[in-house]
């Protein structure tokens, strides 16, 4: 696969959700890669989503954090220019824990907005900090047991943005519908926090989205592409990710432009591909690939303007 960084300018960014699938083997990786594939993945994308360490709340008194080696480990493994999207743990963005059954009673997580782990959590990242990307939180859908209303949503997150140190870069994702309104891009952006837009779940079509807050939006936007059945594909592929099994050629055509008018507007943007969105992130990757290099009279993105895009 030709490196994308010979295709996609500065500001664009395209990686994957995650690196570590053996069936990438003949893809991006040589048929006799060993295991360590990170060196070899950032050989073809400038950036990588970590989601690894998000899953880190295991009942109220154990909380796990990244072990310094393996942090190191995957500094060693990319080049200077690589960046990293990290998902922040659940341990501080769950409101409550996770219940066994539906129905459970609620029980409040006491890490919930944390600063004191956030900082743990940052300090164990100290070797990556000049790699780092976009600081991802994901919040769940947030019904109201958990948070009683989208103000009161602000109302926490706010003072807890105010004290996280400055010189990251720090993006918000959340799964409720009805937040996603002119209210909450407006207070993203008086705090600099960048909107996480994912195409998938239950979450509303993004590229509407684009069309009715780009003036609202910051100077970045994170695109995370998921796909709406996670079950599914997973039976479809039997967990082989080197197949395109749910094409989604409409959306991918609705996302050339969107991304070409964005930069054009001077947006950095960090696309990550999963491969639940159509069977295989690297493939989806290449398809995204020849869209924008045929899109248009092959103009690259910064020549676009918004008198380009209908």
């Amino acid at each position: 696969m030709t490196d994308s960084r010979d295709r996609f300018p500065d500001r664009l960014h395209v990686g994957t959700c995650s690196w570590k699938y053996s069936s990438w083997k003949g893809l991006i990786y040589s048929r006799n890669a060993d295991g360590n594939y990170l060196q070899e993945y950032a050989r073809h994308f400038d950036t990588v989503e970590i989601d690894q360490w998000f899953w880190s709340l295991h009942g109220e008194d154990k909380v796990t954090l990244p072990v310094p080696g393996v942090v190191e480990e995957y500094v060693r493994a990319v080049h200077e220019k690589f960046q990293f999207s990290v998902k922040v743990p659940n341990s501080i963005t769950l409101t409550h824990f996770y219940g066994s059954y539906t129905g459970d009673p609620l029980v409040r997580n006491p890490h919930f907005l944390s600063r004191d782990l956030f900082l743990r959590f940052l300090d164990r990242l100290k070797p990556m900090h000049p790699f780092l990307g976009p600081l991802i939180f994901q919040f769940e859908y947030l019904n109201k047991q958990k948070m009683a209303s989208q103000s009161v949503f602000f109302e926490q997150l706010g003072p807890f943005i105010d004290a996280c140190p400055d010189g990251f870069s720090y993006a918000i994702e959340i799964r409720n519908p009805n937040y996603i309104n002119t209210e909450y891009f407006r207070f993203l952006q008086s705090l600099r926090l960048d909107p996480v837009f994912i195409q998938g779940y239950y979450m509303p079509q993004i590229f509407p989205l684009f069309e009715t807050y780009g003036t609202v939006l910051g100077r970045r936007i994170i695109i995370r592409l998921i796909g709406p059945d996670r079950h599914g594909i997973e039976e479809k592929t039997r967990n082989r990710w080197n197949t395109i099994v749910t094409p989604r050629d409409n959306e991918l055509d609705q996302l050339v432009p969107a991304l070409c008018l964005m930069l054009a507007a001077g947006k950095e943007i960090f696309l990550n591909v999963n491969n639940h969105y159509e069977g295989s992130a690297p493939l989806s990757i290449g398809r995204i690939r020849a869209r924008m290099t045929s899109f248009g009279d092959a103009k690259t993105p910064f020549q676009y303007t918004a008198g380009d895009i209908q």
